[in-house]
C-alpha cells in the first residue's frame, strides 16, 4: 500500500484522472474532503480528490486543535450532536489516530464561587465519555483541585484571586493540518488519486472542469458522483445556505503566559456557556482563542482583526497574574466555520452537518465540525448510492511514519521533517512546508528565519 504523496505521483494521478471515469470525484482537500476520499476509496470506489491549493490550506489548519467531546452542545440541549461528538472523539483517540492525538487536561479556575453548575456540566460530559466507551485511562473523569494544585497545573494564574479549580479532560490533536495530510495519504494508500493545485472552475453532477495552477493547463475529470466538500467556499460551486463565522487565535510563548501542559478554560464575562481557551502546544507555544463573529467576505487566508486581539488578551488577563499585551503576541491565525444559515447569532448556530443535492446532481457536504469529519464523510458517500459496502473508516488506522529527528531548523522541526514532507506528504513548495506540513509559519519571525534553509532542502530533496 503506497501512501506517499509527491510531485511525481501527482503527475501520474493527474494524467490518469483525465483518462478514466471515477466513481467519486471529491472537491476540497480539507479534513472533510480528505475524509470523504478515504471513506470512498476504502469501500472500493475509484476516487479522485481535487484541491485548488494544498492539503489543509483552508479552515482545517485554523482550528483550536481540540477533539471535542460535545459538552458545549449538551449544555444547549443537543444530546444527539453531543453524543456523536463524544463517539467520534473516542474513535480518533483510541482507534484511528491515537498517534495524532493526546489527552489534554483543562483547568477551570474558581474565584470565590463553588462551581457546582460547571462541575455538573463536566460530570455530564464524563457520562458522554462513558456512553461513547472511551476508557478512563484515555480521558479521566473530572475532579475538584485545591488552590495549590491549580497553581501547580497553571503557574501563570493570578494566585490572589484563586480559591481552587475544576480539572477536566478532552482530546487535542498534535496538529490539525497533520491529521488532514494523514487522511489524504491513507486515502492514497487505498487507491485514491489526490491532486493538489487543481482549481475547479465548473462543477456538474458528472464531473468538473479544472485548471492545473502549476502549468495553467485546463483539464476535465468525469465521475459517476461528485461531492463538494469545500467548506466555507461550497457556495462558489453549488447553491448552499451558509452563514460563516470567524474564530481567531493568538500565538503566545507558553512560558511567558505561564502555561505548561494544562490548558486553561476562561469564562467570557457577561456571557453564558462561552469561554476562551489558553491551549498548550507541543513546541513551547500556546494558542489563545477563540472568537465567534459573523463574516460576509470569505478570503483564502483570513486575518485576525484588531478587535479580536483586544478581546482575547483582555479575557485571558482576567485570570492571569500578569496582563497580556500585544508584545506577548508572536503570531495569530483565524479560521472560518462553514455554519448553515439559520436565525440567531453565529455562536448559537447548530454544528450539525447537512448533505445537500443540487439540481445538477452535485452533492454538497457542509456544516459540522472537525471532530465529526468521519461521520460527515460517511454520510456524503452514502448519498452517492454507488455501493452497498458500509463505511469502514472506523477501523482504519491513519498513516503516520514520522522520520527520526535530525538537525533542528525551528522549534519541534528538523531537516528530516522537511525532506519527508516533500518525498511523502505532498509538499510542493516552501509555503507547503512552512504553513501546513509544519506550523513554523504561525510565528512570522520563525518563518523568516527558517524559509531559506527549507528552500535549500527542497531543492536537494
Amino acid at each position: 500500500m503506497n501512501t506517499s504523496l509527491n510531485a511525481a505521483r501527482r503527475a501520474e494521478d493527474l494524467e490518469a484522472a483525465q483518462r478514466e471515469v471515477a466513481d467519486v470525484l471529491v472537491v476540497g482537500g480539507g479534513v472533510t474532503g480528505a475524509g470523504v476520499a478515504l471513506d470512498a476509496a476504502s469501500r472500493g470506489l475509484k476516487t479522485v480528490l481535487l484541491e485548488a491549493h494544498d492539503l489543509a490550506f483552508g479552515t482545517s489548519r485554523w482550528s483550536s486543535k481540540l477533539v471535542h467531546g460535545g459538552l458545549r452542545y449538551l449544555a444547549k440541549g443537543d444530546v444527539r450532536l453531543a453524543h456523536e461528538s463524544a463517539v467520534e472523539r473516542g474513535i480518533l483517540m483510541t482507534r484511528t489516530a491515537p498517534h495524532l492525538t493526546r489527552t489534554l487536561p483543562m483547568l477551570f479556575p474558581l474565584h470565590g464561587t463553588a462551581g457546582h453548575f460547571v462541575m455538573s456540566g463536566f460530570r455530564a460530559g464524563n457520562a458522554l465519555r462513558i456512553a461513547a466507551r472511551t476508557p478512563a485511562d484515555v480521558l479521566p473523569g473530572p475532579r475538584r483541585v485545591s488552590r495549590h494544585e491549580a497553581l501547580a497545573l497553571v503557574p501563570g494564574l493570578d494566585a490572589g484571586k484563586l480559591t481552587g479549580g475544576l480539572l477536566s479532560y478532552d482530546g487535542q490533536l498534535v496538529d490539525d493540518a497533520r491529521l488532514v495530510v494523514a487522511l489524504a495519504r491513507t486515502a492514497a494508500g487505498h487507491g485514491a488519486k489526490v491532486i493538489t493545485r487543481a482549481k475547479v472552475v465548473t462543477l456538474q453532477g458528472d464531473g468538473a472542469e479544472a485548471r492545473d495552477t502549476l502549468t495553467g493547463t485546463s483539464f476535465t475529470v468525469r465521475a459517476r458522483a461528485v461531492i463538494n466538500a469545500t467548506g466555507v467556499w461550497a457556495g462558489t460551486l453549488a447553491p448552499v445556505p451558509l452563514r460563516p463565522s470567524r474564530g481567531s487565535h493568538l500565538v503566545l510563548d507558553a512560558g511567558s503566559a505561564g502555561i505548561t501542559a494544562t490548558a486553561l478554560t476562561i469564562p467570557v464575562p457577561g456571557e453564558r456557556n462561552r469561554y476562551a481557551f489558553l491551549l498548550p502546544q507541543g513546541n513551547g507555544r500556546a494558542h489563545l482563542g477563540l472568537t465567534d463573529e459573523p463574516v460576509d467576505e470569505i478570503p483564502d487566508v483570513p486575518v485576525v482583526p484588531e478587535s479580536d486581539v483586544d478581546f482575547l488578551l483582555a479575557t485571558a488577563s482576567l485570570v492571569l497574574q500578569r496582563n497580556l499585551t500585544r508584545e506577548d503576541v508572536i503570531g495569530s491565525y483565524a479560521g472560518l466555520r462553514p455554519l448553515l444559515r439559520a436565525e440567531g447569532t453565529t455562536a448559537d448556530l447548530s454544528r450539525h452537518h447537512a448533505v445537500l443535492r443540487a439540481s445538477n446532481g452535485v452533492i454538497t457536504i457542509v456544516g459540522g465540525k472537525l471532530t465529526t469529519y468521519r461521520k460527515m464523510a460517511a454520510d456524503a458517500v452514502n448519498a452517492t448510492n454507488l455501493t452497498q459496502i458500509p463505511c469502514r473508516t472506523e477501523d482504519i488506522r491513519l498513516v503516520d511514519d514520522r522520520p527520526a529527528p535530525t538537525t533542528p531548523i525551528a522549534p519541534g522541526v528538523t531537516e528530516a521533517d522537511v525532506v519527508h514532507a516533500v518525498r511523502h506528504e505532498g509538499a510542493l513548495d516552501v509555503d507547503d512546508v512552512l504553513d501546513r506540513r509544519t506550523r513554523i509559519g504561525l510565528v512570522p519571525s520563525d518563518r523568516e528565519k527558517a524559509a531559506p534553509e527549507i528552500a535549500k532542502l527542497l531543492t536537494d530533496a
